[in-house]
């Protein structure tokens, strides 16, 4: 566990750029808003119960990418090419723009900008004592397991559609949920490296191996 003057420093650090990152990217907020309206039918914004710090749920917001009720017919995952995202949801998926109202979720204080990606309560149900240490902390927009694993969807594609979430708790979850633990303790600095690598890779400065991850909707 970080220490007390960490996490301080990380939830001041959180709520700074945050903020920044709020007003610089308003315009483009904005206008994703608008398109979201203009594609398909629907609000704007997906709120989702996830779990985080200390097992307490909290709502995460996304711009919705994907029909409304989709997320109640079939798989919590999606592969590419998932009939259930909108035309304008397979660019923002892919962009990872999507992720963007997260930011609110930081200033709230339910999020951190690095930590570990929070999951739903019935994926969560599965974690191990161990793997549940994870919870310990507040998740993240991204973290080491983001960058690892950023084309899930790609390797969800392959899976077929009705074993897809099994696929996603045996195979992708662990292995995520162990490089959470390895950087469980980190310090800022490399918190500071997760984030350059995940805010260069959002916008294309080179190619990474990392962004937020697929969970539907």
């Amino acid at each position: 566990m970080p220490r007390v003057g960490t996490r301080l420093a990380r939830r001041a650090l959180d709520l700074a750029l945050a903020l920044a990152g709020l007003t610089l990217v308003a315009p483009l907020l904005a206008v994703i808003a608008a398109l979201v309206k203009v594609d398909s039918s629907g609000p704007v914004f997906y709120v989702q119960e996830r779990v985080g710090r200390g097992s307490n749920s909290f709502r995460l917001f996304k711009f919705r990418s994907m029909w409304v009720g989709s997320d109640r017919a079939g798989a919590l995952v999606t592969g590419r090419g998932d009939a259930r995202v909108t035309k304008l949801g397979c660019w923002l998926r892919r962009t990872k723009l999507d992720e963007l109202p997260q930011l609110w979720n930081v200033v709230r204080g339910d999020m951190s900008l690095v930590g570990p990606r929070p999951e739903v309560a019935r994926y969560v149900a599965h974690y191990t004592q161990e793997q549940r240490r994870v919870l310990a902390v507040r998740p993240g927009v991204t973290d080491a397991a983001t960058l690892a694993f950023r084309d899930e969807e790609e390797v969800l594609a392959a899976v077929p559609l009705e074993e897809r979430e099994v696929f996603y708790l045996k195979e992708i979850l662990p292995r995520k949920l162990e490089i959470n633990l390895a950087h469980l303790d980190q310090g800022i600095a490399a918190d500071v490296r997760i984030l350059w690598r995940s805010v260069v890779t959002l916008f294309g400065l080179r190619h990474g191996t990392g962004g937020p991850g697929s969970t539907a909707t």
